[in-house]
């Protein structure tokens, strides 16, 4: 689960990790008040901020720097509400609905800091960069020396060495090394007590009078463990995820909106990447993910296939199902009642193997309906981006 800026800066403080005032406004009202009241207490530049869940809002337009009330007014103005298209919103931009205004900071560095899970390791792996306010992706990709790495023990938690070997890696001055320090702990015990699976302070700031600072944070939670956090859980914002997305979340479905004209229904989520991997590898492109699960029932194989006729891209489904858990016979009854009651008009193309799978196969070709069943998933794959093809 994503949060906005504002929302995340807001759990940083209740950890003791200094950033700048600033405040959430949804109206141009509540912005102007908001830059009155940064203005009048004596910060000399405010910014802007347009708050969506994407990266390279700067270079969208999305952040404006103001030096006075009357100009943090046109930016609150021609900001709120626009389509701010950044590289990882894609050419569709998002509407923006929330501004963060706040206190300027006077700059002295740009640095990076971040925390992940290392799937490799088992940890949490803490990262330093002086390059701050670049995409970390492009510093990995060109200079990995350039980043600076601490695993964390998880039975012990981020040590302050740990934390001071970061610091002085990022050549701070002597005085801030115990602030920085500080302030990794913090960041640390936020991100685990919060369940956390992404932290990025990016930038990580040192300002003129010598302060640190997180001017930028972003913050991924795990969705399994929000049961956990129900205050964390009411921070999300339906309005910036896609509306199949959020519909697929109500029936406990894994759905993942894409751009080609395949629909996906599969069962476990490696055979889900293998199918739009031979789907593609076949000539076609895949519309989505959708992974019902091992424990599928008919509810919800009819509400998958509600939200695959849902995109007007698809020109063909295509399921694939590997019985295990979910019997194959009782998935093949489940398509054969959600097609007839949805009136499925599209062509339907099933490979089926494992538990029963012979007499889910009887299902299909006793039903009435028009099923074409490939007997591997390179047959299934071929007849799928055919059938996309031949619908205009």
């Amino acid at each position: 689960m994503k949060i906005h800026e504002y929302q995340a800066k807001e759990i940083l403080r209740k950890y003791g990790v200094a950033v700048p005032n600033g405040e959430m406004a949804t109206t141009i009202e509540e912005a102007d008040a908001a830059a009155k009241q940064l203005f009048s207490a004596g910060n000399a530049v405010v910014v802007v901020k347009a708050q969506i869940h994407a990266g390279g809002r700067g270079k969208g337009g999305g952040v404006k720097l103001a030096r006075s009330l009357e100009e943090a007014a046109v930016y609150s103005k021609s900001i709120l509400g626009m389509q701010l298209v950044t590289h990882q919103t894609g050419p569709a931009g998002q509407k923006v609905q929330r501004l963060l205004v706040e206190a300027g900071s006077a700059i002295a560095r740009e640095l990076y800091l971040g925390l992940v899970l290392d799937r490799a390791s088992s940890k949490v792996v803490f990262m330093a960069s002086q390059a701050g306010g670049m995409e970390i992706e492009e510093v990995a990709h060109e200079n990995p020396d350039a980043i600076f790495k601490e695993y964390v023990n998880p039975a012990i938690g981020l040590q302050p060495y740990q934390a001071r070997a970061l610091a002085f890696k990022l050549g701070l001055e002597p005085a801030q090394i115990g602030e920085a320090v500080r302030f990794m702990l913090g960041l640390y015990k936020a991100f685990i007590e919060t369940d956390s699976t992404l932290m990025e302070i990016n930038p990580f700031i040192t300002t003129k009078d010598g302060k640190l600072l997180a001017l930028d944070c972003k913050i991924n939670f795990d969705d399994n463990a929000m049961f956990r956090h129900k205050d964390l859980k009411e921070l999300r914002d339906l309005s910036e995820e896609d509306p199949l997305e959020v519909e697929a979340s109500k029936y406990a479905l894994n759905y993942i909106k894409l751009d080609g004209n395949i629909a996906c229904m599969v069962n476990g989520a490696g055979l889900a990447m293998a199918t739009m991997d031979i789907i593609q590898y076949a000539g076609g492109s895949a519309a989505n993910f959708l992974d019902v699960g091992g424990g599928a029932n008919q509810e919800q194989i009819e509400n998958a296939f509600g939200i695959l006729l849902s995109d007007p891209n698809v020109k063909a489904i295509f399921i694939n199902i590997f019985g295990g858990i979910l019997r194959v016979d009782v998935l093949a009854t489940a398509v054969v009642a959600a097609a007839k009651k949805l009136n499925v008009q599209l062509p339907i193309i099933l490979r089926l193997e494992g538990t029963n799978v012979e007499e889910g196969r009887k299902i299909l070709a006793e039903s009435g309906l028009k099923f074409e069943v490939g007997a591997t998933m390179k047959e299934a794959a071929d007849l799928a981006v055919a059938a996309a093809k031949g619908v205009n």
